[in-house]
């Protein structure tokens, strides 16, 4: 059996040697921006998941962009050293093929945020909250902090400082840098009609609410080398009648590519407090139109858990790749589950140390894995 899921595909300069990508997720476990124990532990697991590139988490560009006091952050030297110790430990464990990225971000008016398990509100005062700042002058919600309009001058910092940040990334390693303009954040605001209200060249038309978050991805291109594959999360829809929509999202798309962009991960929601219809590949028709028209390399996520569906979804053009979060925290060893299923065992190098637990080696994977009997 064929799998198109465990094919490699080029991303811009990088190759991978499959399909999948780990998803970027925040893990709120920094120090001032610096990574943790926590994430020596969680990135060697990720490193050894099989997955084709590893996206580290949303990681601030400076210090009052984070979404929270334990977001991480590239903004400062003790930042970069302490991601190069974390990085160094899982480039140890993982096969030499994986690829690893990192995705550079500025929360606007959703930073000085309360961790998920704090409860996910805004900072009160007793709990050392930063100034906000965004597009224009309006909350993320009932209870959030009103943000500062931002200057032109404001403007410009935040866009060296994604130029900074890039620049670290590089300097780590990473083969892969994703710029952040989904899921309510500082760029998605801009982009956003919910968010942005503002009556200079930087609101209004779609055109000026574009324009802040294309200069940043052209200045970010630049200062990065070709070697590296530049990377946009989008956002497909807004879910609300006066947001961002499929056709906006495609002009979008289209702009980047023109910067020498060369994927997309087409996410959804965040700008607002709103219900979404989350079901099995809910976003992937947002995926498959911006790939149809645009032609850009395109990333599917969301709600992906079956490795057939993931399958489907490549094999039939929708994306190029898929994106996987909280399918691998519940299953770590999702990949090598999927290879197995797909006729792809081949295609996985497992550790050594893991190599009895493989299923031509121990019977009892039938009895952990009924779905192994049917292969």
């Amino acid at each position: 059996m064929s799998s198109t899921l465990f094919s490699p595909t080029m991303v811009g300069a990088i190759e991978l040697p499959n399909r999948i990508a780990v998803s970027p997720m925040c893990q709120y476990s920094a120090n001032d921006g610096c990574a943790s124990d926590w994430h020596l532990m969680h990135l060697m697991q990720l490193g050894i998941s099989g997955a084709g590139l590893v996206m580290l988490e949303s990681t601030a560009i400076e210090r009052q962009g984070r979404i929270t006091h334990g977001c991480l952050g590239l903004y400062s030297d003790a930042n970069e050293a302490a991601l190069g110790r974390v990085m160094a430990a899982a480039r140890r464990v993982s096969p030499r093929a994986t690829r690893w990225g990192i995705q550079i971000n500025h929360a606007g008016r959703k930073a000085s945020a309360q961790r998920p398990w704090e409860g996910r509100g805004a900072l009160a005062s007793s709990e050392d909250p930063w100034p906000t700042e965004g597009p224009s002058a309006l909350a993320a919600g009932d209870g959030w902090h009103t943000p500062a309009e931002m200057t032109l001058a404001a403007m410009a910092r935040v866009r060296e400082g994604f130029v900074a940040a890039a620049r670290r990334a590089a300097r780590l390693g990473f083969d892969v840098v994703e710029f952040h303009t989904t899921h309510g954040y500082l760029m998605h605001q801009f982009l956003s009609p919910v968010a942005n209200r503002r009556e200079d060249d930087y609101g209004g038309s779609l055109e000026n609410r574009m324009r802040f978050p294309l200069e940043v991805a052209k200045a970010v291109r630049e200062a990065l080398p070709g070697s590296i594959s530049l990377g946009a999360r989008i956002t497909g829809s807004d879910w609300l009648p006066e947001g961002i929509n499929i056709a906006e999202t495609v002009v979008f798309a289209a702009a980047l590519k023109a910067l020498g962009v060369d994927y997309v991960c087409v996410s959804s929601g965040g700008i607002a407090n709103v219900q979404i219809p989350v079901a099995p590949g809910y976003q992937v028709p947002f995926a498959a139109e911006v790939r149809a028209r645009t032609g850009i390399h395109t990333r599917a996520v969301g709600m992906i858990v079956e490795p057939e569906q993931a399958e489907s979804i490549v094999s039939e053009g929708k994306a190029d790749t898929v994106a996987l979060a909280r399918a691998l925290l519940d299953n770590p060893r999702w990949v090598w589950h999927a290879a197995e299923r797909l006729g792809a065992e081949g295609s996985i190098t497992h550790p050594p140390q893991y190599e009895r637990s493989k299923r031509a080696l121990w019977p009892g994977a039938v009895l952990a894995r009924p779905e192994a009997a049917l292969q």
